[in-house]
């Protein structure tokens, strides 16, 4: 799994739940970040290798394909391949696809959103508007299967949580995010400050989302 990384202090302990997760409904699964926390993927690659793995399979944990999933997921792929000949195959990114929906919906059950009103999904967000279109198409069909209005907004961009949370018939947040981080933090503040609730990072709830994503791979 090749992470983002974050500087909060929880954000390693997010991943090691999904990784515990993952490994334990399928292979041996390792972290690696692309920045701001270790190992990264090289040094896993040289784990890997060192203990006689010729290959292993990468699942970039990103939601949408903004500049870390089109470049840095892949630089870094190729990066450790020619650093250590570990044989590392590339999986598709975790995505938006239907797939999250009933994972999201069940997050925000555990929250205590209610199942009326406004909600809000809460997202990254990146200067890449395509990256932003498929968080807005999964909001619209969170909507449909919700049977209540969810929109997307973002911690970096425009539509923001932050302006978006203080509206009158906003009762609740569905956090787009895999682990905790410093975006999140502000996106809580901002929903505490309105009193509305916010849905937990998903953490280990992606994990058969990641073992579908290898499989993909493998198949």
């Amino acid at each position: 799994m090749l992470a983002h990384g974050s500087r909060h202090r929880l954000g390693t302990d997010s991943i090691e739940r999904l990784r515990a997760a993952v490994e334990t409904e399928g292979p041996a699964a390792y972290a690696a970040y692309l920045d701001l926390n270790s190992p990264d993927l090289t040094a896993v690659a040289e784990q890997l290798r060192s203990a006689g793995a010729a290959g292993a399979t990468v699942v970039p944990l990103l939601f949408t394909p903004a500049f870390h999933a089109r470049t840095d997921a892949p630089d870094a792929v190729a990066a450790a391949r020619a650093a250590t000949g570990v044989e590392l195959r590339l999986a598709d990114i975790l995505g938006t696809s239907d797939e999250l929906i009933p994972i999201l919906l069940q997050a925000a059950a555990d929250a205590g959103l209610p199942d009326t009103g406004d909600v809000l999904l809460a997202a990254v967000g990146s200067s890449r508007p395509a990256a932003n279109a498929t968080v807005a198409e999964l909001a619209e069909r969170l909507s449909a299967v919700r049977g209540a209005p969810v929109r997307a907004a973002f911690a970096t961009c425009e539509p923001r949580v932050v302006d978006l949370v203080a509206g009158p018939d906003v009762v609740g947040l569905i956090a787009l995010f895999v682990g905790h981080g410093l975006l999140l933090d502000k996106i809580a503040t901002a929903a505490a400050d309105n009193g509305v609730p916010l849905s937990a990072p998903l953490e280990d709830r992606l994990a058969p989302l990641v073992l579908a994503r290898a499989a993909d791979v493998r198949h």
